[in-house]
């Protein structure tokens, strides 16, 4: 059977620390578990120490992709199973998504219901989020932001140098994997409340979900996204031509800037595909 690691990013959550780790610990009795201590000033540590759990700690707070990086860094398990340590991750549902990982996938992912999302702002973007992805992967994409997953170690340590250190890691790792032509398959799962207060702030993570979209965008193929806003300079440039012509037989500058700019952006969105190509053709010989 494969070593299993349990990997849980941590920013003061020991509240919810110390009714989850035994309920981890019950679930999965052999699993390695390895909390990752972002710079908590609680006392995760004592509550780790405890109970009998490796801890790491950074010594100020990274961001939760960097604690991604640091447990899956020190992780010994062949398969890797990601969980936040807030209590909206519960344990039993592990299990699923190992099960799920040996039929043939590379991850598998928890997929929250609706039901499950944290207020209609979250659920929205969410939504408008998988639908985006899905459409650039063509593949269904039930959950982008579920930080709940299982992995095989060494294809995802492969994508680690992509992964940013703030809270976008579910999503730049699924991309990278349906980039990469691994396989990622989703499990559905309810999610509870989470326990203690949420490190996301509205106005501020708001800005961040519209960068994420744009990051989806070149990460997994830049001319996608790209190409239509081309065409989008172009038939706007063709379409006033057609008016300045008609109207006053002349081509005018506003015309020559569409087209310019469909151009620039074509070449843009055209060395982007390359440049991404070169980053996964690394990540393949790591």
């Amino acid at each position: 059977m494969n070593k299993i690691s349990i990997i849980l990013p941590a920013k003061n959550e020991s509240a919810a620390l110390i009714q989850l780790l035994p309920e981890i610990r019950q679930t999965m009795p052999d699993a390695e578990i390895i909390v990752i201590n972002d710079g908590s000033s609680d006392d995760t540590i004592l509550i780790c120490d405890e109970r009998q759990v490796s801890v790491i700690s950074h010594p100020y707070s990274m961001g939760n992709g960097a604690a991604i990086k640091s447990g899956a860094r020190a992780a010994k398990g062949e398969i890797i199973v990601f969980m936040d340590a807030d209590g909206q991750h519960k344990p039993e549902d592990i299990p699923r998504l190992l099960a799920k990982l040996d039929s043939g996938y590379d991850m598998v992912v928890g997929a929250r219901d609706r039901s499950s999302q944290a207020g209609i702002f979250r659920a929205t973007a969410n939504g408008f989020y998988n639908k985006l992805a899905s459409w650039m992967v063509g593949q269904n994409v039930a959950d982008l932001t579920s930080g709940f997953r299982a992995v095989r170690a060494k294809k995802f340590c492969k994508i680690l140098y992509l992964l940013p250190n703030g809270f976008s890691y579910p999503t730049t790792s699924t991309m990278s994997f349906f980039r990469s032509g691994y396989g990622v398959a989703y499990v559905p799962i309810q999610a509870p409340k989470r326990i203690g207060k949420s490190h996301i702030r509205l106005l501020q993570d708001g800005f961040r979900f519209v960068l994420i979209i744009f990051k989806i965008g070149t990460l997994y193929s830049p001319l996608k996204l790209f190409l239509p806003i081309s065409l989008s300079f172009f038939m706007t440039g063709a379409g006033y031509y057609l008016y300045t012509f008609l109207s006053f037989h002349r081509f005018t500058n506003m015309s020559a800037l569409m087209f310019l700019a469909s151009i620039f952006v074509f070449l843009i969105g055209l060395v982007s595909e390359q440049i991404t190509a070169l980053n996964y053709k690394d990540s393949d010989d790591q």
